[in-house]
């Protein structure tokens, strides 16, 4: 028997993968005492550091990119991580970002035949009319091929790498033991709880039949919609999952080369579908990111890919959104105390400056005051440097994330990161006014007062 192992799949062997993640702050320091010592020679402090990010950029995309399972998941999420650097910095973070959601390993076509044959039976080409051996697009664990399903449909056909389970499960291990780490920058929150309830939401990615079962949900409640086009589900059978196929122009396509008027059709659509959504049918589409959103031909925003997916809202969230908004835009630093106490974004006992958080939230909540504003990279890079910013006085360090908050988080920050990269522009407010009706009175009484200075730091 052949020990070769497929290119495509990804590697399972727990000591390897532990090896590789353990690897990267190791290099870093390595990198950093070399730094000191080309410093010494003469090298200018700003050249060796360049040089240490640029390859550590390079280091922990490639890492990633091979581990795939959830390492590559998290390898994207760091996306808005380089926004909170200086450009010249972030540029090799981009690169390897860049590199890392474009280069994922390929199943063969005798890897990808032999998954069809196990899922779907030995004759599973007689499924299909026509079945394309080359991927058509690349997932965190998976591919997606193009095919023309037995009745005449073109169909997008998700296939699941083999061990991407184990590789996840083996992800996840780590990201517990390395979680800990987060509490030297985030010593006011409860990250365990938090780290918890992230891996159960990458955990659930692996589940297709759920991931089926989030998008008939989705597709029967947008069925007639003018503004969303959801793909119907026509069969799912163990780590293969076969959908109507979408034709569109790809919201990564538009970032790069659409109209001013596309890019805002697409981040206000973006918007309500999230927003929205789960007033409809108790779900949260939690990974709005630009490889998941298609602008079709008719004018309607096509969404695929529902492995992410959570139950909303939980118990309160309506009072939720409505006590934080009132004392963000109408309290100040008392009323912003009192909000974040009771619905647990602070630890019990723990101390925290509330007139440097009613600052810091009033600014992230400016595209709010206006009757249309325009989300930028450069607005939102501004806002991330405030809120993680490394040091010892920012009262963001002092705050938590109550766990069954995290889906929303997860969903928040991909979409206001594509609203950033697509450069939108709308009534933010309208768009938050449509989910939580209740807020209305909250934005009267905003919109009626002087506006509330917003603190430059």
């Amino acid at each position: 028997m052949s020990s070769r192992r497929d290119p495509g799949a990804p590697p399972v062997r727990r000591a390897l993968r532990s090896a590789k993640l353990v690897a990267l702050p190791v290099a870093f320091a390595g990198r950093q005492a070399a730094g000191a010592g080309r410093r010494a020679l003469g090298r200018s402090a700003q050249e060796v550091n360049r040089d240490i990010q640029s390859r550590t950029a390079e280091h922990m995309f490639a890492v990633l990119g091979e581990l795939k399972g959830c390492a590559a998941k998290l390898g994207q999420l760091l996306a808005i991580y380089q926004l909170a650097l200086p450009r010249d910095i972030a540029a090799p973070y981009q690169v390897a970002l860049a590199r890392l959601q474009d280069s994922a390993p390929v199943m063969l076509p005798a890897t990808v035949h032999a998954v069809l044959a196990e899922h779907l039976g030995p004759d599973w080409r007689e499924l299909f009319r026509e079945f394309d051996d080359r991927r058509a697009a690349a997932a965190s664990i998976g591919q997606v091929h193009r095919g023309v399903w037995h009745d005449g449909r073109a169909v997008a056909v998700k296939v699941m790498y083999p061990g991407a389970r184990a590789a996840v499960e083996s992800d996840l291990v780590q990201l517990r033991r390395i979680s800990t780490l987060a509490s030297v920058f985030l010593p006011g929150a409860d990250v365990k709880s938090v780290t918890e309830a992230l891996c159960e939401s990458v955990r659930a990615e692996l589940d297709y039949a759920a991931e089926a079962d989030n998008q008939r949900a989705f597709a029967r409640v947008y069925a007639d919609s003018a503004e969303f086009r959801v793909p119907e589900v026509l069969d799912q059978r163990g780590d293969v999952l076969v959908s109507e196929w979408l034709d569109g122009i790809p919201a990564t396509r538009l970032i790069e080369s659409g109209s001013r008027a596309q890019r805002d059709r697409v981040g206000e659509l973006m918007m309500r579908f999230v927003l929205t959504g789960w007033e409809q049918h108790g779900l949260l589409y939690c990974d709005p990111h630009p490889g998941n959103l298609r602008l079709l031909a008719d004018g309607r925003l096509g969404v695929v890919d529902f492995g992410a997916c959570a139950p909303w809202p939980h118990p309160g969230f309506t009072r939720l959104v409505v006590e934080m908004c009132d004392a963000i835009f109408n309290g100040g630093p008392a009323a912003v105390e009192t909000a974040v106490r009771a619905h647990g974004f602070a630890l019990p006992g723990r101390a925290f400056d509330a007139v440097a958080l009613d600052a810091a939230l009033s600014a992230c909540a400016e595209p709010v005051r206006h009757p249309r504003f325009r989300i930028t990279t450069p607005w939102l890079r501004k806002q991330v440097l405030r809120t993680t910013a490394l040091r010892l006085t920012n009262v963001m360090r002092e705050l938590t994330l109550p766990p069954e908050c995290t889906p929303f988080a997860r969903a928040a920050l991909t979409m206001v990161g594509t609203l950033s990269q697509l450069e939108c522009e709308c009534d933010f407010g309208d768009e938050l006014e449509r989910s939580v009706p209740e807020l209305g009175e909250v934005f009267a009484v905003m919109r009626s007062a002087p506006a509330r200075g917003v603190s430059a730091n």
